[in-house]
């Protein structure tokens, strides 16, 4: 039940919405924050660090690039890595400002605008 809650599950087992999701992470992390203030918020962007080196690092196991690992990650994995990193970078983004859905969508549209221009999807 907690963890339902926590994961922004509703009583009928529905998947979260992802800002649902972000903000009951966002609150989980505030309240259990050994370090807190300005560093803490930079702690919380170097996270974002972490979690691409994740990625690297299951890349390079699912190539089997490492001779003294061999291939030691699927492609699967690089999925999940990726995963985390776009959920620590909306959890960043919602420590900077509660209005997190409204900054990445205005970003989003942008970033859409001047990289497909007229195509943009509808």
């Amino acid at each position: 039940m907690v963890r339902d809650k926590l994961l922004g599950m509703s009583d009928h087992g529905t998947p979260p919405d992802i800002w649902t999701s972000v903000e009951a992470l966002w609150d989980w992390l505030e309240k259990d924050q050994p370090v807190t203030g300005r560093e803490g918020l930079l702690l919380r962007m170097l996270k974002l660090s972490e979690e691409v080196g994740e990625v690297s690092e299951a890349v390079i196991g699912a190539v089997g690039q490492n001779p003294r690992k061999g291939v030691s990650h699927t492609w699967e994995d690089v999925q999940g890595e990726l995963c985390d990193v776009v959920i620590t970078a909306l959890v960043a983004l919602r420590t900077l400002t509660p209005d997190t859905r409204e900054v990445f969508q205005r970003h989003l549209e942008r970033v859409t605008a001047r990289s497909l221009g007229s195509a943009r999807p509808t």
